[in-house]
Formats: C-alpha cells, structure tokens, sequence
C-alpha cells in the first residue's frame, strides 16, 4: 500500500480511534444511504461494523470509487465485518412517507439487522433518527471524512446498484443499468416517450409525465 493511501486512511479512521480510546467502547457502526436522489427505485441504507484494526485499501466515499472498484472493495468490506445490514425501503413507501422518512426508516431496518449491537453509531448527515436507543454522531459528508461512514457507503451502493441493474432485465427500455434510476436527460426523455414503471417514484417525475 502507497503511503499516501495509509496517510488518507488514517485520516478517515481518526475519529474512530478516539471513539475506540473509551474502554466502554467496542463496536462502533457507519452508516450512510444510496438512493436518495433518483427518479425509480428503493433508498438502500447500509450500516457495517468493521473490526478496530480494519485497514482496507481503496475504502473512501462511494460516490468517488469507480463501479468495478466498489464492487471488489465490497467483497473485502463484508469478508471482513464484524456485522453488516441492509435497510430496503421501496419506491412505494417513499411516495407515502417522503424520502427523508424512508431513509430515516431504513435506517432502523439496518439497525435491526445487525448481528451484533453497536456501542456508538456514526451516520452520514441525519438527525433525530431512530437508533433504538444506542448512542450516534451526525457527521455531516461524513461518508468522505469517517472509514467505517464510507464503508457503508460502499454497502449501500453496491447493493442498491445490483438490484437497478436487476430491474433492468425486466424494463430494459429505460436504462436502470446505466444510470440506476437517476434523473439524466436520457432517462427523463424515456419517461416522457413511453409513461412510467412501477419503480418509478411517483412524487419524483409529477413535473415532467
């Protein structure tokens, strides 16, 4: 591993390590989304537990990973948890409740999937979250600025990533392996051709169908 990319690790585990300084303290879960932004289908929350001494090379906001990066890193990042969930909340939940409360609610499924209970939670940018009652810090772009934030970024995208890529096989006319659901100017102008699918959300196209 190049010494730049120890340094850059480093510095994305810090605040951990001091975290891990508290005897109290052993596992400490990140926990970030992907999905919220799009026109179809499910915010996709990823919450992992990775050991203290996690170190894995290329770990970073998934965002900035290239997709056949993301997908050998994820490989290495649920090898190596202590625990890992996901938190799937669909299309139609989000035109119910809004997509601030369905990430707020795959939150607490991710939560509750874990095989393990996390001392301390680090999440990317939300507030008055349920964490059934365990202790967490709000970081804002914490997935680019905290290891264990970024790592379930990298959950959360390769996972949500899989199932648009899924879905694409069965709507293969409006490109969800391409652009897994976002708002570019091809898909819109497919939407607009053709009417939406069920993974399209609902309260997200009302301006343009």
């Amino acid at each position: 591993m190049k010494e730049k990319e120890i340094e850059r690790l480093n510095l994305l585990k810090a605040e951990e390590n001091k975290l891990y300084e508290n005897e109290k303290i052993n596992f400490v879960c990140g926990i970030d989304e992907a999905g919220r932004g799009p026109l179809a289908g499910p915010v996709v929350v990823g919450a992992v537990i990775m050991p203290a001494d996690s170190f894995i090379e290329g770990v970073n906001d998934s965002k900035k990973i290239s997709e056949k990066k993301r997908e050998k890193i994820y490989e290495q990042i649920i090898e190596e948890a202590i625990s890992y969930s996901v938190g799937i909340v669909d299309q139609t939940q989000i035109d119910e409740i809004n997509i601030l409360n369905a990430t707020k609610l795959g939150l607490k499924l991710a939560i509750e999937g874990l095989q393990t209970k996390p001392d301390v939670i680090m999440v990317d940018a939300l507030n008055h979250i349920d964490t059934g009652g365990i202790p967490y810090i709000s970081v804002v772009k914490g997935d680019a600025k905290n290891y264990c934030i970024a790592a379930a970024s990298i959950i959360a995208k390769v996972t949500r990533d899989r199932m648009m890529r899924e879905w694409d096989e069965i709507y293969p006319i409006y490109g969800f392996a391409k652009h897994k659901g976002y708002g570019t100017a091809e898909h819109i102008k497919t939407i607009k051709e053709n009417g939406p699918c069920m993974l399209h959300r609902k309260t997200f196209i009302k301006n343009f169908i």
